[in-house]
């Protein structure tokens, strides 16, 4: 199948994708809000208020990262551009769909093996640290202090925009472990056309508009996902 021929399966993946790989998620049960108060952590009040807590938590995830592997989601998600333009937006901030192959993939909310300075959010200044630690008190070759480059609770999402332009431009859509909850991702679903086919996968029940019309599968997103991949290839092929 040519690359002209092939249809755009867009992907909205959240934390219940990486669940399955070992990888802590915030809001499960035994999740990190559990542990962590979420104004402390995950947001950007937090991160003047006490920086060297929350460069600690992110280096504490970045390790936990590094023993992550991508589970059999992630890996048919990347199997899947065989067959169609899969194009991955993610509200997860680990590299597990590309770690799994995925050629193209949005982060929403920023990503963990990366660092930026402090006071300024050119995407020329984001630079790759792996899964080494980061010091609180860590600065660039221009003498700016870094931060995770993460997205915080009181921060602009500046992916959602090309974020939303992928969903109106899909012609067939999943949403992949996402409570639909966190807004503004929550919201893309708003940006499907009419009759676009859909899909929902997630083992626990999930709160949809009714008049989107989802394929609802019930299941861990390692199971969830092979049941999309068999009634899609049956369809296309």
């Amino acid at each position: 199948m040519s690359e002209n021929a092939k249809k755009r399966l867009v992907v909205l993946t959240g934390a219940g994708i990486s669940a399955e790989s070992g990888f802590q998620t915030f809001r499960d049960s035994g999740g990190l809000w559990e542990t962590y108060n979420v104004e402390d952590v995950a947001s950007i009040q937090g991160w003047y208020r006490n920086p060297k807590l929350m460069t600690d938590f992110y280096n504490d995830m970045r390790a936990q990262l590094e023993k992550a592997q991508p589970n059999a989601g992630h890996k048919i998600l990347a199997e899947l551009e065989q067959y169609f333009d899969v194009q991955i937006i993610t509200q997860n901030v680990d590299n597990l769909h590309e770690r799994a192959g995925s050629s193209h993939v949005l982060h929403l909310h920023g990503e963990l093996t990366k660092a930026r300075p402090v006071n300024d959010s050119d995407p020329s200044k984001i630079i790759d640290i792996g899964y080494r630690k980061l010091e609180y008190d860590e600065k660039n070759s221009d003498g700016e202090i870094l931060r995770p480059h993460i997205v915080w609770f009181g921060e602009a999402v500046p992916m959602i925009e090309p974020a939303a332009r992928l969903v109106r431009s899909a012609d067939i859509f999943a949403v992949i472990g996402s409570s639909l909850v966190v807004y503004p991702a929550a919201g893309l679903v708003h940006e499907l056309r009419g009759r676009t086919l859909a899909y929902l996968i997630d083992p626990k029940e999930v709160d949809v508009p009714a008049w989107l019309n989802f394929r609802i599968i019930q299941e861990v997103a390692s199971k969830g996902v092979a049941i999309m991949r068999d009634e899609l290839l049956k369809e296309a092929l």
